[in-house]
This record gives structure tokens, sequence and C-alpha cells, in this order.
């Protein structure tokens, strides 16, 4: 129960996972959802600009531990 209640109190963040890179980044914290959905275009242009493919993008409250995560 308590892991319940601390995802409830945990702030939202924008979840990108990159195919190519193979990545999860993190983006945030926002107050809202609405606050991360109208934030997570810029930050998927920018990864499409650098040239990432597959990109996914899950909004959803958590407390990463980091904020980029890639495979070698």
């Amino acid at each position: 129960m308590v892991g319940f209640m601390q995802k409830l109190n945990a702030p939202w963040w924008a979840e990108i996972t990159t195919v190519k890179p193979s990545c999860v980044y993190y983006f945030g914290p926002f107050d809202t959802s609405a606050e991360a959905k109208e934030a997570y275009p810029g930050y998927v242009e920018d990864l499409d600009g650098e040239g990432a493919q597959g990109i996914v993008v899950v909004i959803k409250r958590c407390n990463p531990e980091v904020l980029t995560k890639c495979e070698e």
C-alpha cells in the first residue's frame, strides 16, 4: 500500500523510448499530466532532429533514478 501511495504523490514525467539508439529518456518533473503532454513534442522534435528512430512516449507518474538509460 505504501508503494501505491508514493506513486500517487510522484510527479509526472514524459518517458521517451527510442529504438535507435536503444535509450529511455525521462523529461520532467511536471505537476500535471497535461503539462507533460504539452511539453513532450519539443523533446520528440529534438530527438528526431538527432536522428533517433522508433520514438515512443508514455506520460506517467514516477521517480526515475537516472534521466537517461542507453544500452551500449
